[in-house]
This record gives structure tokens, C-alpha cells and sequence, in this order.
């Protein structure tokens, strides 16, 4: 990764810091995206308790691609130099990552592919084809080797790393200006955990603007390689069993986002397929929301970790559902449970 600087955020883990993204890209970030993303609300989850605590939702699923991907996307392609698109751009993605680089390189006129792990949801499929890009199905592993190695072999053009490309974590990080904007008084914010670059993007945002606000990454037990590792002190890799909660849960924390996501990450949260079930219905019967899993995951874990007179953010990352998905869900079911 590039260079980082500015000051480190308050951990409870004891490591030598790695400081955050710095304020300035993150506010250049934020001029650059401002075509292609929106500012998204953020909105009570049903009314605060007695003592005035309470959950509230950052609304990235109302973003034009229904993803907080297109923030690093629209910001890496932005940043980029001309030359390099020239061949066109690629990524490897689950879906969300997709639809936001397709969505950037569609308005710039630049061809995209996209390589794309095997079982990724038809929902997102779709949407990346409507965006003019081509998918690249290959194997799980095969997937997750472009992202430790950011690149696939046979693939030309630009490769936007949907996780540690240091223009994706400062686009990024605009949703946590954003919330200490709307919320200044955050006490936590708890963001889904895939690759690092949301959670880190938006911890690097409060290191400079609330630095008291305590960042929590949440995983599903299905896929937690984050807590294996911050209880290791290292990345490590897990056996990982594939969900409906396809946007988190690789194999193992990637080891160039290591020191970024062990200096800036307070906690890890880790919660069960009923429980991001539930999520779901919950968003939909309070706040009239549709989640995809990750963003259901950390309603979940807000909801676990609601402590009275405190504020607590749930960043719901997308609401890519399959269809089908979410109807067996609001039936009362809970696939892969």
C-alpha cells in the first residue's frame, strides 16, 4: 500500500500504531466521487432507549449500485492515470465490487471485466452485466489468488484491488466523515468485515475526525478470519463455509492489510446466520430496509452490543439480496443455518 499518514487511531490492542489514511486524500476522495455516489442517510433504528442510547443505520444500500462499493471504486478510477485505462479496467469481486468499478468505467467509457468467484448471487451477476461489464467465473480459490496476488492471468487493463488499493480505502473512509458529521456523538460504529478496506476507510475517517468513536468489525461464524487472527497477533486462514452472506468471510485477513486493520480495528463481533436472519426482518419491519447478509450482519451485531446511553452505527454495506433469498428469509427461514 501507499504511504499512510496521520495520527493513530485509539486501539485497546497492544501494537505499534500504523497511521490512518490521511484527512486530505480522504477529502479529496470525497470531491472526486461526489458525481457518481451519494450521501447517504442515517436513521434511527426504532426510538432510543430511556437513558438516550441508541442504534442507528448508515444507509450505504441506497447507493446507486445498492453498495458502499461504488465510494473506492468511482475513487481509484478517478485517481488513475488516463494511460492506464487505456486497455480498460478489471477487478476481482463477489458482485458489489463489480457493479461499482462497472459503474465507473461505463460513465468513462471504458471496457470492465470482472472475475468473479463461483456461486456469486445471480442478483449480482445480473447487475454487472445491466452495467455493461463481462464476469469471469472461476473457483473460489482461484478468485482469492487475484486477490493476494492483484492481478489474473490473462486479464489486460487496469486492476482496481478491491480491498487494499489505497484510492478504494480513502473513498471509502467518506462514509465515516459522514457519519461524524451526522452523529458526532458516535460512541461505536460497526462496520461488516471482508477485506479491511470499508472498516479501515471509515476508522481512518474518525482517527481524525471523533477520535473517541470505537470501530468494531463484525464477521458471521461461517467465515471469521479476523477474529482467528487478532486472537493469533497475525493473519491467519480459516475453513471457511460458504453462505447467503456472500459481500464478507474470505479465507484469511490479507496480510498487506494486516497492519492497517490491527492498528485501526477495536474489536471484532462475530455473529451467527440466524442472527443476520433476523437482522433482516428486523431492518424490514422497523426501518422498512432491505439488507443483503453483510449489512444484515452488522445490525446484528449492534444489536448484541446496544448498551444503554450509548450510540451505536451499523453500516449497512448493501442490499444485494437475491430474491429468493430474501423471501425464504421473511418466511421464517434461515438458509445455510
Amino acid at each position: 500500500m501507499a504511504c499512510l499518514s496521520g495520527s493513530p487511531h485509539r486501539s485497546t490492542m497492544t501494537r505499534p500504531p500504523v497511521p490512518p489514511i490521511s484527512l486530505d486524500a480522504i477529502e479529496r476522495a470525497r470531491d472526486r466521487i461526489g458525481e457518481l455516489s451519494v450521501r447517504t442517510p442515517l436513521i434511527p433504528l426504532g426510538p432510543p432507549d430511556e437513558d438516550g442510547g441508541e442504534i442507528w443505520l448508515k444507509l450505504e444500500c441506497v447507493q446507486p449500485i445498492g453498495s458502499f462499493k461504488i465510494r473506492g471504486a468511482a475513487n481509484a478510477i478517478g485517481s488513475a492515470d488516463p494511460h492506464a485505462l487505456r486497455e480498460g479496467v478489471y477487478t476481482a469481486s463477489a458482485g458489489n465490487m463489480a457493479q461499482g468499478v462497472a459503474f465507473a468505467a461505463r460513465r468513462l467509457g471504458v471496457p470492465c471485466r470482472v472475475v468473479v468467484p463461483d456461486g456469486a448471487p445471480r442478483a449480482k451477476l445480473d447487475a454487472i452485466e445491466r452495467l455493461g461489464a463481462t464476469p469471469v467465473p472461476v473457483p473460489f480459490d482461484t478468485w482469492w489468488s487475484a486477490l493476494l496476488n492483484h492481478g489474473h492471468p490473462g486479464e489486460d487493463g487496469y486492476f482496481v484491488h478491491p480491498v487494499s488499493h489505497p484510492d478504494v480505502v480513502a473513498g471509502n473512509a467518506t462514509a465515516g466523515l459522514e457519519i461524524a458529521e451526522d452523529l458526532p456523538e458516535v460512541d461505536e460504529v460497526i462496520v461488516p468485515f471482508g477485506g479491511g478496506g470499508l472498516s479501515c476507510g471509515i476508522a481512518s475517517a474518525l482517527a481524525h475526525v471523533a477520535p473517541a468513536a470505537r470501530v468494531i468489525a463484525c464477521e458471521v461464524e461461517t467465515a471469521a478470519p479476523l477474529r482467528a487472527s487478532m486472537a493469533a497477533g497475525e493473519p491467519r486462514s480459516i475453513e471457511r463455509t460458504p453462505t447467503f452472506v456472500d459481500g464478507i468471510g474470505g479465507s484469511s485477513v490479507l496480510p498487506e492489510m494486516w497492519p492497517l486493520v490491527s492498528s485501526l480495528i477495536d474489536d471484532v463481533e462475530v455473529v451467527s446466520i440466524a442472527d443476520v436472519c433476523e437482522a433482516i426482518r428486523t431492518l424490514i419491519d422497523s426501518a422498512h430496509v432491505v439488507a443483503e447478509g453483510a449489512g444484515g450482519a452488522a445490525v446484528a451485531a449492534a444489536l448484541r452490543r446496544a448498551t444503554p446511553g450509548r450510540s451505536v452505527v451499523a453500516v449497512v454495506s448493501g442490499g444485494n439480496i437475491d430474491t429468493d433469498v430474501l423471501m425464504r428469509i421473511l418466511a421464517g427461514e434461515c438458509p445455510g443455518a
